[in-house]
């Protein structure tokens, strides 16, 4: 698996000669122009807000940033348009051809997880594929890189008592590195040289997926009938939420996922992403082609590329591949942190990563899609800070001339621009306009779910549904401010390398103190009750009332993201909650039993 270098192109003599999905053009047409055009009427219609003598330098910054911003919420608008309109057309129905059977890895790193619950879920799977049979052959690989002795002797136990329960045929290996060097980079790596070549396939899972036999079954299908499909992703559902936050993310991505991922897909054709799990690779090409070398960072030195998924897909593609995503494969799942601190600490994990990847928008070979992918990302997390700049930017303009907060410091100064009054109509429609764009999608996609086969009974009935979808509306306008501001330390914390490593997550979350969540949320805190102070004085503009009100609230809002209390199952009803899926059960059940097998036999043989 050598290393590549981001220098120069690279292609794989044995990738087939690269084929484009039919019609890709025109759904890329229908995601990018749309969205610009929308942000060139914004920044017409805005352009004669301020002071008649011209555009000053930061009118010009605010109008700059204004349309960036614009840019990607239309962005977002246009790409659930299209995934509505992909999802309303029939597919032609056409008769698939037998697949050439293939073996397949079903490969699970692990860091200092919980053993039963990772092989819990293990067994889920391994079960169902036994059960359902098929041309293709599957095993499993636990893949440890856990440094702490007491837990991988709990890993290997219960490796061992899984095995005596499985059955007869049935392939679970583990393995255990001495060092974990570069991570679950290295991890994968080293699998894929000592075992990769026993194998056409690999489906990478993190510790915390579950996936059906069907779900796997197709994506191995899928792969076997395509023989230049370097990398094939399925569309993670979250699955397993119990607190307030946790279900507000759930409800998200299960109601408003499925339009915005099929929108994704089509104007992504063969040139998708990797979001690192529950996706099926093939090994020969991921071991030519995607081996990572390691990268500067801001300061110079060299480092580990973290949020290495995006990279691998480009790799794959550079070098004549194909990347696909197929969102409509359902009984994918993840979970999801069920805190907002736990979230905020993955995203700043997250962020370190995504903001490498502009150090390699000019690798020699990516496609220009490979690009966009690892430029998108890092604008993810670039946009909270551009949200923040005109957050304090309108703050300080205040509601016009004579009310700025700069009025009473440097009334003449023409550097500063003058705010328009904002009782006059077009200038509270185009407000209301950037406030609705936001709201948008999530309507597209609650309209759209009939469409991928789902009912509104599941969540209930009509009238839960509704309750559920405005709470979750409600939740989401509540949280974003603050997870703007911790997204904007992320980005700081990341460029002036205080953001250390790449710790493993928190899966069941943590229950905070007082002294934690002030300290977590010390900025948001304060900014809040600065803003919420110039309202009342009449110094700021009252449109920002959310926002202050959010921010001074940020220590109780972090609180109750991690109440599971019923109240918050009657306030966000999922889906889970009336029709649990068959592998969901069968996962928690083998985590129980496993455990109690480990409790009652805790002097068990380690698997050699």
């Amino acid at each position: 698996m050598p290393e590549q270098d981001f220098g120069a192109a690279f292609r794989d003599a044995d990738a087939p000669e690269a084929r484009h999905a039919a019609g890709v053009g025109g759904w890329r047409f229908l995601a990018f122009v749309p969205a610009l055009v929308a942000t060139l009427g914004l920044l017409w219609l805005m352009q004669d807000w301020f002071a008649d003598e011209g555009i000053s330098v930061v009118e010009g910054t605010l109008l700059t940033l204004i349309s960036f911003n614009f840019f990607w919420i239309a962005f977002t608008v246009s790409t659930v348009s299209i995934g509505l309109i992909s999802l309303s057309r029939q597919a032609p129905a056409a008769r698939p051809s037998k697949p050439e059977p293939l073996n397949v890895a079903l490969v699970m790193p692990v860091y200092n997880e919980v053993p039963w619950y990772v092989l819990g879920n293990a067994r889920s799977m391994l079960e169902e594929l036994r059960a359902r049979g098929g041309v293709h052959r599957y095993a499993m690989f636990i893949l440890s890189d856990t440094r702490d002795d007491a837990i991988a002797a709990q890993e290997q136990a219960s490796v061992e008592a899984l095995r005596a329960s499985l059955m007869p045929g049935t392939e679970l290996y583990y393995r255990r590195r001495p060092q974990n060097t570069d991570r679950k980079v290295g991890n994968i790596a080293d699998w894929v040289s000592r075992w990769g070549g026993a194998y056409q396939a690999m489906l990478v899972l993190d510790a915390d997926s579950l996936m059906t036999g069907r779900a796997i079954a197709r994506l191995t299908d899928a792969l076997a009938r395509d023989p230049g499909a370097g990398l094939i992703q399925s569309f993670p559902q979250l699955t397993g939420a119990q607190s307030v936050f946790a279900r507000m993310q759930q409800f998200a991505n299960g109601v408003y996922g499925a339009a915005l991922a099929e929108g994704v897909a089509r104007w992504c054709g063969q040139e998708g992403n990797y979001w690192g799990h529950n996706a099926i690779i093939r090994t020969a090409a991921f071991a030519n082609c995607a081996g990572l070398p390691r990268l500067r960072n801001f300061r110079g030195k060299e480092q580990l590329i973290m949020s290495h998924d995006f990279v691998e897909a480009g790799l794959l593609r550079r070098a004549g591949w194909s990347v696909r995503f197929l969102p409509r494969i359902r009984g994918s799942y993840e979970e999801t942190p069920p805190t907002l601190i736990d979230h905020v600490l993955r995203d700043r994990r997250w962020c370190q990563g995504n903001l490498q990847h502009l150090n390699l928008l000019g690798a020699r070979g990516f496609r220009s899609i490979s690009r966009f992918h690892l430029f998108h990302g890092a604008i993810g997390y670039l946009m909270s800070p551009i949200w923040f700049a005109l957050l304090v930017m309108w703050a300080l303009i205040g509601q016009g001339e004579d009310a700025s907060v700069l009025h009473y410091f440097r009334p003449d100064n023409p550097l500063f621009p003058q705010w328009p009054e904002m009782t006059e109509g077009r200038h509270v429609l185009i407000i209301v306009l950037m406030y609705a764009m936001l709201l948008v999608p999530k309507l597209m996609g609650a309209a759209a779910l009939p469409l991928t086969g789902a009912r509104y009974t599941e969540f209930g009935g009509g009238w839960r549904f509704t309750l559920s979808f405005m709470s979750e509306v409600i939740l989401s306008v509540i949280y974003a401010p603050i997870l703007m501001v911790q997204q904007m330390i992320a980005v700081f914390r990341t460029m002036l390398g205080l953001q250390k490593g790449w710790s493993p997550q928190a899966r069941d979350g943590g229950t905070y103190g007082l002294r934690t969540l002030a300290m977590c949320h010390a900025l948001e805190t304060i900014s809040g009750l600065v803003l919420t102070t110039g309202i009342i004085s009449g110094l700021v503009s009252v449109w920002l009332a959310p926002i202050a009100l959010s921010l001074a609230l940020a220590i109780p809002l972090s609180a109750l993201s991690g109440v599971t209390a019923k109240t918050a199952r009657n306030l966000l009803g999922l889906r889970e909650d009336f029709r649990e899926p068959a592998i969901a059960q069968a996962a928690r059940h083998y985590r129980t039993e496993l455990k109690s097998l480990l409790d009652n036999n805790s002097s068990a043989t380690p698997a050699e």
